[in-house]
C-alpha cells in the first residue's frame, strides 16, 4: 500500500511537471491597466514594462528589486527611458530580494499610490510562483493582469521553479 502511495504521488508530480513546463504563462495583450509592476531578474522583463508605459497601456511603472547602488540616472542610461518619463513615470523599488519580498514591496506600493489593477510582469517560468505572492500580499480588491515574458528555459530551472512553486503552496495552505 505504502509503495502504491509513493507511486501515485510520483505520478502526480511528474504530470505536473510536465503541465508547467509545456503550458508556460504567456505575454498578455494590450489591456489597460492603472500600473505595470516589473520583477527583476532576468532578461526582456524591463524592456517589456516600458513598452507598456510607451504604448499607454499603463500610468505608471514599479521595478521591484532594484539593486541598491542602482540610481536613476544609470537605469535611464541602461534602457533609454527619458528623464520625463523617468520622473513621471517610474518607481525604482529597492526594498526586495527575492520573489516575497517583491510582492510585498508592490502590494505597498499599489496600496500607497491607490491602484485598482496592475500588469504584472516577469518570465514566464516565474509568474506563476510570483502571481501567487502578489496575490496573497495586494489589496483583496485589486485586478492583476499576468504578462509573461517568453524565454527558453532550461529543464534545471522549470525543476527549481517547480518546485518552488510547489514548496510556497503548501507553506501557504500552514499558514
Amino acid at each position: 500500500m505504502f509503495r502504491r502511495i509513493i507511486a501515485l504521488a510520483v505520478l502526480v508530480w511528474l504530470l505536473g511537471f510536465a503541465w508547467f513546463g509545456m503550458a508556460l504563462p504567456q505575454p498578455a495583450d494590450d489591456e489597460r491597466t492603472d500600473a505595470v509592476i516589473v520583477l527583476t531578474g532576468a532578461e526582456g522583463r524591463i524592456p517589456r514594462g516600458l513598452e507598456v508605459l510607451e504604448k499607454g497601456w499603463a500610468k505608471r511603472m514599479l521595478v521591484s528589486g532594484v539593486a541598491r547602488e542602482v540610481r536613476s540616472g544609470e537605469f535611464r542610461a541602461e534602457y533609454g527611458v527619458s528623464r520625463r518619463l523617468m520622473r513621471c513615470c517610474v518607481t525604482l523599488g529597492y526594498e526586495s530580494v527575492d520573489t516575497r519580498s517583491n510582492a510585498r514591496e508592490a502590494a505597498q506600493w499599489v496600496t500607497e499610490n491607490r491602484v485598482g489593477s496592475v500588469r504584472l510582469i516577469t518570465t514566464d517560468w516565474h509568474m506563476r510562483r510570483a502571481a501567487l505572492e502578489f496575490e496573497r500580499t495586494a489589496p483583496a480588491q485589486i485586478t492583476v493582469i499576468e504578462d509573461a515574458v517568453g524565454s527558453h528555459p532550461s529543464l534545471r530551472t522549470l525543476f527549481l521553479e517547480y518546485n518552488k512553486l510547489l514548496a510556497r503552496i503548501v507553506a501557504s495552505a500552514w499558514e
